[in-house]
């Protein structure tokens, strides 16, 4: 009888095992798309302070994750400035998050380009991975209650009437 039960009771203990293996470890988190909540993060500034996105809410926020190595990325940042100074005086924040390791790297980039918007340092891509990032650029538009509007992969016009009005209907007006 012992014999017998041996094998049963070894392929019980392994599937006991397996079950619970496959349900201790970490999860996968949920892709962060249309109407997610957007991660919380804080991340020091190009000019030195930091930034968080909860002391944002309220506003809306285009939240762009680049690196200066990025060619697609720099063709994308004249538009991003002209979007940034056609919206300057509203509830309107555009957050440039560089993935770079080198801070001397993203100052001589921004000055070059003459870049007026806030540049956010995220060296160790932190924040990229939170916000499952893993191409550049990568932009997410999050509304005033803090909820991803949507996600674009790859440069975009930023300035383009159709970027513009979706901007401005967030904030309520045309």
């Amino acid at each position: 009888m012992r014999a017998r039960l041996g094998p049963w009771l070894v392929a019980a203990a392994v599937a006991v095992a397996a079950g619970f293996a496959l349900h201790s470890g970490p999860r996968t988190p949920a892709p962060i798309t249309r109407g997610s909540p957007a991660p919380e993060f804080s991340l020091p500034g190009l000019a030195g302070a930091p930034t968080s996105l909860s002391a944002l809410r309220g506003r809306v926020v285009l939240l762009n994750f680049w690196a200066t190595w990025c060619k697609p990325c720099e063709d994308e940042m004249p538009a991003m400035q002209r979007l940034h100074t056609a919206l300057a005086g509203t509830d309107f924040d555009l957050l440039a998050v560089s993935v770079d390791t080198a801070d001397a790297d993203v100052r001589t980039f921004a000055q070059r380009l003459g870049l007026s918007f806030p540049i956010l340092l995220d060296p160790e891509r932190r924040v990229s991975h939170q916000y499952q990032v893993f191409r550049y650029p990568e932009s997410l538009l999050i509304d005033r209650d803090g909820v991803v509007v949507e996600r674009y992969v790859g440069p975009r016009d930023w300035d383009e009437p159709l970027y513009l009005e979706r901007i401005r209907a967030l904030l309520g007006s045309s």
